[in-house]
């Protein structure tokens, strides 16, 4: 996989979080400001359009590319987040032009590394991380079992359904739903959901590679 797997699989992350918008929206207007859904269509936008028509075969290049663009169309907290996590995976793929099917666990960790530390959240914390993590992690296991990329990804898929399901539960420490305290516990994070329409994204732009 190439520069057009990752230009590719920036248009399918654009296109999903535009057709999920609404319904972003209002998972986040029961925890936060309703505002996540903007955020997500418009910075994932941002990204895709900065590199659609690049002829830049360096993936990390690329990906710190897009991270930039996100930055300064959505310069709200989780916009931040969300493209330092483009930024690191730059960083993390620099030099690189081919990635095989095996790395692109190792770029969604890399990207899951950059919101975790722009964010200082962790596991179990109520945020997209809850949603991210669990994913890679079957990803990981999946891929060290030898099982096909296919199978994999789609591993990776129930993991993080799983991760956003089980955010109900845990206590809210970073944002708005963490002002309600105890409260908070019953509510999934819409964050957590994003990161479930990211690897949708990503299987629908691998079928396209295998």
């Amino acid at each position: 996989m190439d520069q057009l797997f990752i230009i590719d699989y920036l248009k399918e992350l654009s296109s999903i979080m535009v057709e999920k918008k609404d319904y972003v929206i209002e998972l986040d207007s029961v925890v936060g400001d309703g505002d996540l859904g903007l955020t997500m269509s418009d910075g994932f936008k941002a990204a895709y359009e900065a590199i659609r028509t690049s002829k830049e075969k360096d993936l990390g290049r690329l990906l710190f590319t897009a991270g930039k663009a996100m930055s300064s169309a959505v310069p709200s907290t989780m916009g931040t987040l969300m493209a330092s996590g483009f930024i690191q995976a730059g960083k993390a793929f620099k030099g690189k032009v081919t990635m095989d099917t095996r790395e692109i666990a190792t770029l969604l960790r890399a990207y899951a590394e950059g919101v975790m530390n722009r964010g200082k959240a962790q596991a179990g914390e109520k945020t997209f991380i809850d949603g991210l993590l669990p994913a890679i992690d079957n990803m990981d296991e999946a891929f060290t079992n030898g099982v096909d990329v296919r199978t994999a990804i789609n591993n990776g898929l129930n993991g993080a359904a799983k991760g956003y399901y089980s955010t109900a539960g845990m206590l809210a420490v970073h944002g708005r739903a963490a002002t309600r305290g105890e409260a908070s516990r019953s509510l999934k994070d819409p964050g957590a959901a994003v990161a479930v329409l990211m690897m949708k994204a990503l299987e629908k732009s691998v079928e396209k590679f295998l």
